[in-house]
C-alpha cells in the first residue's frame, strides 16, 4: 500500500502584539524550545518516515522566525502573507505548495505548541477514511468566545459557527473549534478558493471550509481532543499556562520511566532532558537544554544544569551549577557551590564544595579542595587545565592555565600554581610566612593615633 503524502501548512504570520515584547510571539519558548519549533517537530513526527512537506506562512520582515524554523527544519518552505486578511487568506499564501498536490493537507498554528503528533495523525486518519475536511474540537471549561462545532441529527459536522453569529441553542453547544484542520489534498484548493470575505471584518475565514465542503458533496467530521493540547498562546499569561501543561507532561513521562522526583512540581525540565532509570531529583532543580543524566545519579536541591552530561551513579549538588560542556563520568561527586564549565571529571573524581572548574580535565579519582579555581581565561583565550589521575588539589588553590598536574601529584593548600607539576610531586605556590612578634600592638596604636603604619 502506497503511503499517503502530506503537506503541513504552519501559520506563523501573527504579530503577537498582546505579548508586549519585541520578540515575535512564536519565538517565545516553553520547555526550552520555541513555540514554532515545537509545532514543526510535531508536524515532522506526524508525517512519519516519508517526511512529507512543510510550508510556513510568515508576516513581512519576519526573518528571525524564518531563521528559527530553518534551524529545526531545514527543508521547510516559506511564504509571506503580505496582508492579514484571515486564516484562509494565510493558508492561500502557500498556494504554490498546495498546487503541487498532496493526499492530505494539515493546517496548524505556530502559537499552539502543545499539539501532539498523535492528534495530527488522527486528523490525517479521518481523511484516509473518506472525509474531505476534518476539524479538531475541544470542550473548554469556559466556551465563551470560541466558535462552536455544529452537528446534524446524525452527529455529522455541518458548520463552524462563530459565537457572535450563534443562536442561543448553538451557544449551548460545548464542543468548540480548536482551529486545526485537515483537508483532502484533491479538494483543498477548490475549497479554499471558494471562501469569501462577506463578513464584518472583510476577512477570509478558514472555518467556512466546512460549509463549502458539504456544499460540494464532501464529508466533514469533527475529532475531539483535550483543552490542554490546543491551548493557544496570545499573551504572557497563556505562555505560562502552556509551560505549566508541558512541565506536567514531562514530569509524568520521567516518573513513568523510573525517575524519582521528591517534589515534582518544583522541578523544571526541558523537552530534551534525558533522565535515566533510578535517577533521583530532589526539590527545586532546573534542567536547561541539552542535559542527560544516566542511571542511578542523584541531583540534589537547588542545582542548575544546562548542556551537561551526568554519568551513572554521580552526585550533583545541592546548589551546584553545571554549564554547557560539563561532563561527569561514573560516580563523580560535585557538591555545593561548585561550578563546572567545558570540563570533564573522570570516574570517581570529587569536587565537594566551593570550586570553579572550567576548560579542564580532572582525572579519575582526583580530589579538588574547597575554594579551588581553574584560571582558564586570560581576557582573550580560554586555556586548558589537566589534572591527572589520583591528584590532590588542596583548598584555596588557583591553577593558572595552561597547566598540567601529573598523576598522584599533591598541590598544597593556598597555592597559586603557574607551572606544570610532575606526577607524584608536591607543589607549593605560596609566599613564605613571616611572624613579627608584638607588631600587632604597635600597629593598633599607630592606627588609633591617625598615623600611617610603617
Amino acid at each position: 500500500m502506497t503511503a499517503r503524502t502530506c503537506l503541513t501548512i504552519v501559520l506563523a504570520a501573527g504579530e503577537g502584539t498582546r505579548m508586549r515584547t519585541s520578540r515575535p510571539k512564536v519565538l517565545h519558548a516553553i520547555g526550552g524550545e520555541t513555540l514554532i519549533a515545537r509545532v514543526l517537530a510535531a508536524a515532522a513526527a506526524a508525517n512519519g518516515a516519508g517526511g512529507g512537506s512543510v510550508a510556513v506562512v510568515v508576516g513581512p520582515g519576519q526573518d528571525a522566525v524564518v531563521a528559527a524554523a530553518i534551524a529545526v527544519m531545514p527543508g521547510a518552505e516559506f511564504y509571506v502573507q503580505h496582508e492579514r486578511r484571515g486564516t484562509a487568506h494565510a493558508v492561500l499564501a502557500a498556494r504554490p505548495a498546495l498546487s503541487r498536490g498532496a493526499d492530505d493537507v494539515l493546517v496548524a498554528f505556530a502559537d499552539t505548541p502543545l499539539i501532539t503528533p498523535q492528534t495530527l495523525r488522527r486528523l490525517r486518519g479521518a481523511l484516509a477514511a473518506g472525509a474531505g475536511v476534518a476539524v479538531l474540537g475541544f470542550r473548554p471549561a469556559n466556551p465563551a468566545g470560541y466558535g462552536r462545532l455544529i452537528a446534524d441529527a446524525d452527529g455529522r459536522l455541518v458548520a463552524i459557527r462563530e459565537e457572535k453569529d450563534a443562536c442561543p441553542a448553538e451557544r449551548a453547544i460545548t464542543l468548540c473549534n480548536a482551529g486545526l484542520m485537515a483537508l483532502s489534498g484533491n479538494a483543498a484548493l477548490a475549497i479554499l478558493e471558494r471562501i469569501g470575505d462577506d463578513n464584518a471584518k472583510r476577512e477570509f475565514y478558514l472555518t467556512d471550509a466546512v460549509a463549502i465542503a458539504r456544499a460540494i458533496g464532501l464529508e466533514t467530521v469533527a475529532l475531539e481532543t483535550d483543552e490542554d493540547e490546543v491551548r493557544g498562546v496570545n499573551n504572557q499569561a497563556q505562555l505560562a499556562e502552556a509551560e505549566a501543561v508541558l512541565q506536567r507532561r514531562l514530569r509524568a513521562a520521567a516518573q513513568e520511566a523510573g525517575v524519582t522526583m521528591v517534589a515534582p512540581d518544583t522541578v523544571y525540565l526541558c523537552a530534551d532532558t534525558r533522565l535515566g532509570r533510578d535517577v533521583t531529583v530532589e526539590p527545586y532543580v532546573v534542567f536547561g537544554p541539552g542535559v542527560t543524566v544516566e542511571a542511578g545519579a542523584v541531583i540534589r536541591s537547588f542545582s542548575h544544569l544546562e548542556g551537561a552530561h551526568v554519568g551513572p551513579g554521580a552526585r550533583v549538588g545541592p546548589y551546584a551549577r553545571l554549564r554547557p560542556g560539563a561532563r561527569l563520568d561514573a560516580d563523580v561527586h560535585v557538591g555545593n557551590f561548585v561550578e563546572i564549565k567545558e570540563a570533564r571529571l573522570e570516574a570517581g573524581a570529587k569536587a565537594n564544595h566551593l570550586a570553579y572548574i572550567g576548560d579542564a580535565r580532572v582525572g579519575e579519582g582526583a580530589n579538588i579542595g574547597a575554594g579551588t579555581i581553574t584560571c582558564n581565561y586570560d581576557g582573550v583565550t580560554k586555556h586548558l587545565t589537566e589534572i591527572g589521575k589520583g591528584a590532590f588539589i588542596g583548598s584555596n588553590s588557583a591553577l593558572v592555565a595552561p597547566l598540567k598536574i601529573g598523576e598522584g601529584a599533591y598541590v598544597a593548600s593556598g597555592s597559586v600554581i603557574t607551572r606544570d607539576v610532575p606526577a607524584d610531586s608536591l607543589a607549593f605556590g605560596r609566599a613564605r610566612q613571616a611572624n613579627k612578634e608584638g607588631f600587632a600592638t604597635r600597629l593598633r596604636a599607630l592606627l588609633r593615633a591617625g598615623k600611617k603604619a610603617p
